[in-house]
């Protein structure tokens, strides 16, 4: 008979569940925060075609916000159903963050979030734009709290254990300003607006290529590229920054991320290999000297352990936090270069006619969603064997079920996650098909010259 473990199961339910769900809170943090910026746009200047760009994006921030919500509401009975040691354990910690959340962040985007969608020509001007700053505001109240339980999770502190092994609070201070969180919570929050911002910009250039919605086309295009400039590449010193605070708090997941086996100075940079547990030792290794422990530590001769200096049980296993690391990194830089090929483009005036260009941003867009999905998979996968790091185990952690039963619940989200889901995601793709509903022709308005060689103006500076 089939050997179901009812542990590996669990975390593979949780994975794939959280891994839908975190594609839409990414997405729609970033897009009510653009929301607001063109409903601002379009009260300073009177310009209807803010307007007309905001209407039709608020539309697709409806859908993604529902399915965030539906989604996250799964996440929380998990909680029960397949970790129950944890919210027995941990829930006098994770559980007032969770329910902050809600009380704050949720109640707050549910006040406004009906007069944002709905308030247009029924209240006034500035009662709208309010809702939606307020939609905003919630939406980054809501990543607050759960990036704090997370990091929490990662970087635990302010609590003390009980005898029957219950986790108790002693400072809320540290709790929810735990060591990781600051440099987890400014990562995630430029992930989501860059995912954003090259989600809006791809479909800009796809609408200028098609001639389709041409003049909100290059509105988009510029103000995604005018985000995309300077966000990614400070994203980079913000990631470098999360890096040695994660080195300091958690060794063992930089020697996993890294495939350190050794602990040495002056280690290398490993651009490539394949960790191989059994053998302790990487295959295939293209490594460049001394450029490990300058990236890691900022120091050419420092100190960087290895894997084998962890007990066998404490460390995580390389495979996947090594890749999915590489992965997001790998997207971050693309992002810089387009970044910076489009700002030559536009120096130069062909920003709106290079069709090599516009083509591979289209592409190219939705890299944003792979590099967030990359760099939680580096973070939760790269914390194990741990589920609150060196206090509580994952395999201490999960509830007392059969895998049979949770085998067939994996079964049914999949199904059900594929139907719902995928029905979301096809309405969302008709919505940006079909493009605004009112276009005007793409022609420079009187006083405005060549929109093509102003995608700054277009993107805010009119």
């Amino acid at each position: 008979m089939l050997d179901l473990d009812p542990l590996m199961l669990s975390r593979i339910q949780f994975a794939f569940t959280i891994s839908f769900h975190i594609l839409f809170p990414s997405f729609t943090i970033g897009l009510a925060a653009w929301l607001v910026v063109l409903e601002a746009l379009w009260m300073k200047t009177g310009r209807p075609i803010y307007l007309e760009i905001a209407k039709h994006w608020s539309k697709i921030f409806a859908v993604s916000f529902g399915m965030g919500v539906v989604s996250g509401v799964v996440l929380s009975y998990e909680f029960g159903t397949n970790w129950s040691e944890l919210s027995r354990r941990g829930g006098n910690v994770i559980g007032p963050l969770m329910a902050y959340e809600v009380l704050t962040a949720f109640f707050l985007e549910a006040g406004f979030l009906g007069i944002m969608l709905f308030g247009w020509n029924r209240v006034p001007r500035f009662v709208h734009f309010f809702a939606t700053c307020m939609v905003a505001l919630g939406t980054v109240i809501s990543a607050f709290w759960i990036l704090s339980a997370n990091s929490w999770m990662q970087t635990p502190a302010g609590f003390r254990v009980a005898e029957d092994g219950i986790l108790h609070v002693t400072s809320w201070w540290e709790v929810i300003f735990n060591p990781s969180f600051p440099y987890r919570f400014a990562h995630m929050a430029a992930a989501a607006y860059l995912t954003t911002a090259f989600i809006v910009a791809g479909i800009g250039a796809w609408y200028v290529l098609r001639e389709r919605s041409v003049a909100h086309g290059r509105i988009m295009l510029g103000m995604g590229l005018s985000m995309l400039i300077w966000l990614a590449p400070l994203q980079l010193v913000i990631g470098d920054l999360h890096g040695l605070n994660t080195l300091e708090h958690q060794p063992a997941k930089v020697a996993a991320i890294e495939a350190h086996w050794e602990t040495r100075r002056g280690a290398p940079l490993i651009l490539f290999a394949i960790p191989n547990p059994e053998t302790e030792s990487n295959l295939y290794e293209i490594a460049i000297p001394k450029l490990g422990s300058y990236v890691l530590a900022h120091d050419w001769d420092a100190e960087i352990r290895g894997l084998k200096s962890f007990p066998p049980e404490d460390r995580p296993h390389p495979i996947i936090p090594f890749f999915a690391f590489r992965i997001m990194v790998g997207i971050g830089l693309t992002m810089i270069a387009v970044g910076i090929v489009g700002s030559i483009l536009w120096l130069t005036g062909r920003l709106y006619t290079s069709r090599w260009f516009l083509r591979g941003l289209t592409w190219v867009s939705p890299l944003g969603f792979l590099a967030v999905l990359a760099g939680w998979f580096t973070t939760e996968v790269g914390r194990q064997p741990w589920t609150v790091y060196g206090v509580l185990r994952t395999a201490d952690a999960v509830s007392p079920v059969s895998g049979g039963s949770v085998l067939t619940s994996l079964i049914l989200f999949v199904i059900v996650y594929g139907i719902v889901f995928g029905a979301g995601l096809y309405y969302i793709a008709q919505l940006v098909r079909r493009g605004p509903d009112a276009t005007p022709p793409a022609v420079p308005e009187e006083g405005e010259g060549d929109p093509s060689r102003r995608p700054m103006e277009a993107a805010g500076n009119p």
